[in-house]
């Protein structure tokens, strides 16, 4: 392996994954959860990404939220490479990627002297200690007051079983020759050997058992990066904040707002101990125990300033939200850490009809009645456990809704048209949300048809029929390769059938459409009497 790595991964992509966390109005109200003030409301801020990777998550960030200078870096030429190819096609002049180190990024000229936000996702636990004091310099540095940190990491809790095992493979990978793809499924396998001559490894520790199961299953690019590296990290929390510390940070929250609802993550008993716990990173490491905690998404500020009980209020009543599901008033169901969320139809129904109509703060909610006789902890409770489920999402402010929908229209016509050839990007910008949301290659193809002013289902199957059969590809369903042209059609004008009636009028209120064609969309827009699968 080259010195240029330090020994991270590099002759294997790292994925095109867009990390909603990382989404700014997601901070903002993660934020506003703990009752903590933010500067994320201001309109010129400067954001920071370390250790980019593709850098589809800094570009689509960056179409939906043009307010904001993006800046992100990447060791990896490739990625810098490709994710400014994507930002020059989709014309985004407020995202910036640098080809550096994390010892030389500072160095960096044209960088702004400070930034409202610092991110890194799963960075930390993928870098060697000396990268990691680099990573904490920078941002001791390079982070203004009242300025927030997002990382995610692997935590101890959750991984201590596997590290045995990960050391197994990473060294067997290492003796084997040719492309690591080969020899990471080569290593998979002499684990599976092991597993199956009763190595009482697994009998002590059967999550590791259950961890390798998954494994044969991920991408090979994704365990690349997750499992093979020279450097493998998972963190006790006080060790990772007591390092931050260093740089003046705080620990404000996790991202998930689930995690904000004590009760549907711990026992009563185990409640009783937290509670009894008054060190917040002490508190935290217990947690972790707890409830066994793999992969903590926090948010750290230097700075923080709490809200009195009544801004902390004001402030939540000033969020904008949006539906993020398709509701035709059944019944919702949830579940976390301990299982299924008990629900009321009839607290989240009115809610979840209102916004229907489009997004509306909290404010706007209370005033149309769709809370009911709900007192506000029951209010901010239920909020707190739609958002953190991905039923509603926090929304950027009306102002600047239209330039945000050009860009992000752009951005999302590119992205589509990408589709004709992989299915390797599978996110578009939302200007509602300044987010993301998820759609697969079939649903971009159908999207793209739209756009191009085919109104019907069917035409939209035709196209994608058109793309995949000049490309030698097959559909799968229900097990099968169907070979007939016909088949194929008919599993992709079912798919365009449900696409139509479920996820396109959400694309619409999320404004992810790309200069729609003029016209009604002529076909039914009533559920499919054959689902598909792709």
């Amino acid at each position: 392996m080259s010195d240029w790595t330090s020994g991270y991964v590099a002759e294997v992509d790292y994925t095109h994954d867009f990390f909603h966390e990382m989404t700014p109005a997601v901070m903002a109200l993660a934020a506003t959860s703990k009752g903590q003030k933010h500067n994320l409301a201001q309109t010129d801020l400067s954001y920071c990404e370390l250790g980019c990777g593709q850098g589809f998550t800094a570009n689509l960030l960056a179409a939906a939220n043009p307010h904001i200078q993006f800046h992100a870096m990447d060791f990896n030429p490739a990625h810098i490479a490709g994710a400014r190819d994507l930002a020059a096609e989709t014309d985004l002049d407020n995202v910036h990627f640098y080809e550096r180190s994390f010892a030389d990024f500072e160095q960096e000229e044209s960088l702004p002297k400070q930034f409202d936000i610092i991110a890194l996702h799963g960075v930390m636990s993928w870098v060697s200690q000396e990268n990691q004091q680099h990573i904490v310099a920078f941002i001791r540095r390079r982070l203004k007051p009242g300025g927030m940190v997002y990382v995610s990491y692997n935590s101890l809790s959750g991984w201590a079983a596997m590290m045995p095992l990960r050391r197994i493979l990473l060294d067997r990978a290492a003796q084997g020759t040719g492309p690591l793809e080969d020899r990471i499924a080569e290593a998979l396998r002499f684990a599976g050997q092991l597993e199956g001559a009763g190595a009482r490894f697994f009998k002590a520790n059967p999550i590791a058992g259950s961890r390798l199961e998954k494994s044969r299953k991920m991408s090979r690019n994704y365990l690349a990066h997750e499992m093979f590296n020279a450097d493998w990290t998972p963190f006790h929390f006080a060790d990772l904040a007591g390092d931050l510390s260093a740089a003046k940070l705080n620990f404000l929250g996790s991202t998930s707002l689930l995690d904000h609802v004590d009760d549907i993550c711990l026992t009563p008993q185990q409640r009783a101990m937290l509670e009894a716990e008054s060190d917040p990173v002490h508190r935290e490491s217990l947690r972790d125990v707890l409830v066994n905690e793999q992969f903590r998404s926090d948010l750290f500020v230097k700075g923080g300033r709490s809200h009195t009980e009544r801004g902390a209020i004001g402030a939540w009543f000033a969020t904008p939200l949006a539906l993020m599901q398709r509701y035709n008033g059944g019944a919702l169901r949830l579940s976390w850490r301990l299982g299924e969320i008990a629900l009321d139809p009839a607290q989240y129904g009115p809610i979840l009809e209102a916004l229907q109509a489009g997004p509306a703060t909290v404010r706007c909610l209370l005033d149309q009645g769709a809370f009911g006789q709900m007192t506000w902890g029951e209010i901010s409770r239920l909020l707190r456990l739609l958002i953190g489920s991905g039923t509603l999402s926090p929304c950027l402010p009306l102002e600047g809704i239209k330039a945000r929908e050009a860009r992000c229209q752009a951005f999302n016509l590119a992205v589509c048209k990408r589709a004709e050839d992989s299915d390797t990007l599978r996110f578009l910008a939302s200007p509602v949300t300044g987010g993301g949301l998820e759609l697969d290659r079939f649903e971009q193809l159908f999207l793209l048809a739209y756009s191009e002013g085919k109104a019907a289902p069917v035409d939209w199957a035709a196209l994608a029929w058109s793309i995949l059969s000049a490309q030698g590809q097959r559909l799968h369903h229900d097990g099968q390769v169907l070979e007939q042209a016909e088949e194929n059609l008919a599993v992709l004008q079912a798919r365009a059938s449900a696409f139509a009636a479920r996820r396109l009028p959400l694309c619409k209120a999320l404004g992810l459409i790309p200069a729609a064609a003029e016209g009604a969309i002529a076909a039914t827009t009533a559920e499919p009497t054959r689902e598909a699968a792709a």
